[in-house]
């Protein structure tokens, strides 16, 4: 992976900054009152540890405010495909897509944070699978030598299917999504791997490692084992965090693949 110069990374800032300004924009236009849309699904039970600030524009605002991690690693990777690495078989068009997909997760989970709405629930989960999707659409194409043209259409498809799944059953959303996850490390590692030439391994396993050390932290704080409601420490900030980590090292890893020259 090729060394982040300062200014990659304060331009990513920079469109973080923005987006997380047109967000609260958004919401200024929409709220404050969030009661008069229907509820998140997880209201029903509990929609993680930290405590709702009720009337707030922000209900949750560290679970909110963590989310902008998946932003600004999205933005990141955007900034990065306007300048391929040298020898990376990564198609700019690639990079610029799972860009794309990390600032929808993090911009749709603030959304469900700030809001704890049904319709922000959509979003959030929306990022979720068009993430997994790429993810397992990324590992087929490599592993069945799929043309672009073909894989964008199995990817649309695969993320149109979700979603209607999610609209007629959202209840089912998270079990869902760990099955497409799950699918798409299994095809990745077992089948799609040894067709990647020169690509770091490492950065992956390590994606893997810092995922199920968020799943563990999003347990605790889920179940309330370790929950502290009105502390602007959460678990479940913590996880998003790490998942943008995660995300961020998938990149790496797509990106550290080398071209074949013949």
């Amino acid at each position: 992976m090729e060394r982040i110069q300062v200014r990659h990374a304060l331009i990513a800032l920079a469109l973080t900054a923005f987006a997380a300004l047109g967000t609260v924009a958004l919401l200024l236009v929409l709220g404050p009152d969030w009661s008069v849309y229907a509820p998140a699904t997880c209201t029903a039970t509990r929609c993680f540890c930290e405590m709702p600030r009720i009337g707030s524009l922000i209900l949750q605002p560290a679970d909110s405010w963590s989310s902008l991690g998946f932003v600004f690693a999205g933005f990141l990777m955007m900034v990065l495909a306007r300048a391929p690495a040298r020898g990376s078989a990564m198609a700019p068009v690639a990079a610029m897509a799972f860009g794309i997909t990390a600032v929808i997760v993090g911009l749709g989970s603030l959304l469900l944070h700030a809001t704890l709405t049904l319709w922000g629930q959509f979003f959030d989960v929306l990022g979720m699978y068009l993430v997994g999707c790429f993810l397992l659409v990324s590992a087929l194409s490599r592993w069945k030598g799929i043309p672009d043209r073909h894989a964008i259409a199995l990817y649309v498809l695969l993320c149109a299917a979700l979603v209607a799944v999610l609209i007629a059953a959202p209840e089912a959303r998270r079990w869902l999504f760990a099955v497409v996850l799950i699918a798409a490390i299994a095809v990745e590692l077992g089948l799609a791997r040894p067709r990647r030439p020169g690509a770091r391994l490492r950065f992956y396993g390590a994606g893997i490692l810092v995922n199920a050390i968020a799943f563990g932290i999003w347990n605790l704080d889920q179940h309330g084992l370790v929950c502290t409601p009105s502390s602007l420490v959460q678990g479940h900030a913590v996880w998003h965090l790490l998942g943008a980590v995660a995300t961020w090292l998938t990149f790496a890893y797509y990106r550290s693949e080398r071209t074949v020259t013949l």
